[in-house]
Formats: structure tokens, sequence, C-alpha cells
């Protein structure tokens, strides 16, 4: 991973990683890919500073948004570099549940996170959206009308 987040390969990372439907940064040995047969790449055994700059490389040549989901003190600096981090709090402690945006208590709980509370935040960001611009229209013209 050191060789692949050097300047003049990380374009190369970049594309490799963009082609796969997920990469998964771990500092724990590589699990089986069983447990997750719809992965296409599965990277293992990352330095925490390598999650960063991971993250940070993604961040920076792409206009995705970026989640970061961490469950320990290892996990804080790429939850920080991320636009959205999730903590869970649990055996490692509270470190990655205290430097996140939204922290759970089990991993279980993100599927309700994501689908649930990311559509209510859709929906209260475009009704935001809507009465801004028709107050913006109102006052635009209540200014120009003689």
């Amino acid at each position: 991973m050191t060789f692949a987040l050097e300047k003049e390969i990380s374009k190369v990372f970049l594309e490799l990683a963009m082609l796969c439907k997920a990469v998964i940064c771990c500092t724990s040995p590589m699990p089986s890919t069983k447990p997750w047969p719809h992965l296409t790449s599965l990277v293992g055994r990352v330095s925490p500073l390598q999650k960063a700059l991971v993250v940070k490389l993604v961040k920076k040549n792409t206009k995705s948004i970026l989640l970061a989901i961490g469950d320990g003190a290892n996990d804080v600096s790429m939850i920080q570099a991320a636009h959205v981090g999730v903590g869970i709090s649990g055996v490692e402690g509270l470190q990655a549940a205290r430097a996140s945006d939204v922290a759970i208590s089990q991993f279980r709980f993100l599927k309700k996170l994501l689908l649930v509370h990311g559509a209510w935040s859709y929906q209260r960001l475009s009704k935001l959206i809507l009465c801004k611009c028709s107050v913006m229209c109102v006052i635009h013209f209540l200014i120009t009308t003689p």
C-alpha cells in the first residue's frame, strides 16, 4: 500500500480503485471474501495513516462524497479526512465515535442510518432550497416593481 500511495503511482491506484464496487482498508488480518461475495476489491493490512491517505486521495481527485466508517482509535484520522464520518462505539472504545459526525452503537444500525435518515435529510434539504428560492423570487419582485 505504501508503494500505491506514492505520488507517481497514486493516479493508477485511484483508477483501479474507481473500477471496483468497493474498496475496504482494514488494519486487522485480511478476512476471507466469502462473507462479502458482492465486493470486487479488498485491500488489507494498512496503517491508520494509509487509511486517511486513501480517503484524501479520492477526495482530492474526484467529486465523490466520501463516507468513512470506523470503530476504534486507529480510524480517527480516516473519519476526519472524509466528508461524512460514522463512528461505532464498542469494544475498541469511544475515540471513533467522538471524532465522527454521526455515532452509532452497533454496526447493524448503519443500514437504517443511511437509508432512513439519509432520505429524511435529502427531503429537508430540498424543502429548504425550495423555500429559499421562493423567498428570493418574492424579494426580487418587490424590489424591481415600481
